[in-house]
């Protein structure tokens, strides 16, 4: 707040408090008491209108006696009565914030960081409203957004863009392998939920015998019993169901991951 804002404040301090009033009637005592109020509320807005917030209104609640608080019979209200309003609503305006992007080169740490301080301390002056993700999608965000969302939850390769999985079927030979099959007309194995190891469905199969699955390794393969539940869903006829047991036996026949070959730890000296 600025010196202007300071004596309209305590002009309505004065309109509830006979003892600012008579402190503001000697001139030179009014003009250090604004003084010492700008300096001590130069970080505080006057009002806010975006946000519900108004000085003003800080001070009549310090005079409301709230919650059995006497104060305002002792002492007239003074800087920090006003700063002990303001914090509480400065945290819930940081809550509400979300960093926009900042328009620095992040190539330059120094830039970026600056930029991004420097919009959290407006919120926090109260000098701009906090700024939320949706406000920050524009139109040309929104696009882009669509577009990266379009191919998520279709198809086979489900929450991952055809592109992203063809690069990484080098370094999943498992499942590109399955998910090749299954372009071609191949029923799914993970579609259901495995009987023997308690897979949930897109969940690959887990070896070992650990309580609730906890530290179990993933299967390459499935179980046979999995197979088994594919091919007796209802609603297959015999035919349906012997030509979904030859397809699925293609996909048993794939050969196995090769394991990552790892340093075993050794204990004690050399014999």
């Amino acid at each position: 707040m600025i010196d202007e804002h300071i004596a309209a404040l305590l002009a309505y301090a004065g309109r509830l408090d006979s003892r600012v009033r008579r402190a503001l009637a000697d001139t030179q005592q009014s003009a250090r008491t604004i003084a010492d109020w700008t300096t001590a509320l130069a970080e505080v807005p006057a009002t806010l209108p975006d946000t519900g917030w108004d000085a003003s209104h800080a001070v009549r609640r310090y005079y409301e006696q709230r919650a059995g608080d006497r104060s305002a019979q002792f002492r007239a209200v003074e800087p920090h009565d006003v700063i002990a309003a303001w914090a509480p609503h400065r945290a819930e305006l940081m809550n509400r914030h979300t960093d926009p992007l900042p328009t620095a080169d992040p190539d330059n740490p120094a830039a970026w960081r600056e930029e991004l301080l420097g919009a959290r301390a407006a919120v926090a002056h109260g000098r701009t409203p906090p700024a939320q993700y949706r406000a920050e999608i524009n139109r040309p965000g929104q696009k882009r957004l669509s577009a990266l969302t379009s191919c998520v939850g279709h198809g086979a390769r489900q929450y991952m863009p055809p592109h992203i999985a063809r690069e990484l079927a080098d370094y999943r030979p498992a499942r590109a392998h399955r998910e090749a099959l299954v372009a071609e007309g191949v029923p799914d194995p993970l579609s259901v939920q495995c009987p023997y190891c308690r897979a949930d469905v897109k969940q690959a199969c887990r070896g070992g015998y650990r309580p609730r699955g906890k530290g179990r390794r993933a299967l390459s393969g499935v179980h046979p019993s999995r197979l088994e539940a594919l091919i007796a869903q209802p609603g297959r006829t015999p035919e349906e169901q012997e030509e979904a047991q030859i397809r699925l036996a293609r996909l048993m026949c794939q050969p196995p991951a090769p394991r990552e070959t790892r340093a075993r730890h050794t204990t004690g000296g050399h014999r």
